[in-house]
């Protein structure tokens, strides 16, 4: 009796040992399949340093990482032989994944060429450390024109001509990684043709000054003009005129009398 009762434990042993050794492999198969998974993700092309603003790509700038898989943001870049020679038209932080929107192709000619908007155009003004906001003009900031001229009476006028006109470059940067005040000697702003026909005449009759604004200002729109209309004519009111006299002559006998009545 005592010798079944130990073959049933052993056999119990043995089937409790089989289950636990099924039970772990089936985890660490689990485990491995999670741990595979986790590792399965795309590579996408990053900023290794910080990208200032119209820089021109190179490698340095670049580097990988892996991102899970489906949520890479649109246009990213799987290679850096794609993004490199483009020119970046906003400030690119370290690590930040690259995407085509914020870059612009630059096939030939200088980066600033690169950075001009479609149908756009920039005109360089010549500045000083008045004009020039006191230096604290940086490519991708945002200025408003002053016109400043002298009329036939000699009286001067100002007014703003521009407004919420982009900067693409200072001097002969177009990009800048620091936020000092720079004294330079010419603003280079991207306008359109028409906006370039009113700064270069403006620049010819006087002086032009820049003001810089809040990058998150917008402009208000603007209060539509109240004509005056002239008061309807009261067709009612009748026209007032003064009263005339006539002179009546009355005789009587060898009495002549003359009374005037009002008509």
């Amino acid at each position: 009796m005592a010798g079944k009762r130990g073959i049933i434990l052993v056999m119990l042993s043995l089937m409790m040992a089989i289950g636990a050794a099924w039970t772990a492999n089936r985890w660490i198969a689990a485990k491995a399949a999670a741990e595979e998974g986790a590792r399965m993700g795309t590579h996408v092309v990053a900023a290794a340093m910080a990208i200032p603003y119209g820089t021109k790509v190179e490698g340095r700038h670049l580097t990988y990482v892996e991102i899970p898989e489906g949520v890479a943001p649109n246009g990213f870049f799987t290679s850096g032989d794609d993004v490199k020679g483009r020119v970046s038209t906003i400030a690119i932080t370290r690590g930040e994944i690259l995407i085509e929107g914020r870059f612009a192709k630059h096939d030939a000619g200088s980066t600033l060429a690169a950075l001009v908007g479609e149908n756009m155009r920039a005109v360089a003004v010549r500045v000083n450390d008045v004009v020039g906001v006191a230096g604290f003009l940086l490519p991708g900031n945002r200025v408003d024109v002053l016109s400043a001229r002298k009329e036939a009476n000699r009286r001067a006028v100002t007014e703003t001509i521009l407004k919420n006109i982009k900067v693409l470059a200072v001097d002969q940067s177009a990009a800048t990684d620091t936020n000092e005040p720079v004294i330079v000697r010419a603003v280079t702003l991207e306008v359109t043709p028409k906006q370039a026909e009113t700064l270069v005449l403006a620049r010819t009759e006087g002086q032009i000054q820049l003001t810089l604004r809040n990058p998150r200002q917008t402009e208000p729109e603007p209060e539509p003009e109240v004509v005056a209309k002239p008061a309807p004519i009261n067709s009612s009111r009748r026209r007032q005129t003064r009263p005339t006299s006539t002179t009546v002559t009355v005789i009587r006998g060898t009495k002549v009398e003359k009374t005037k009545t009002k008509t």
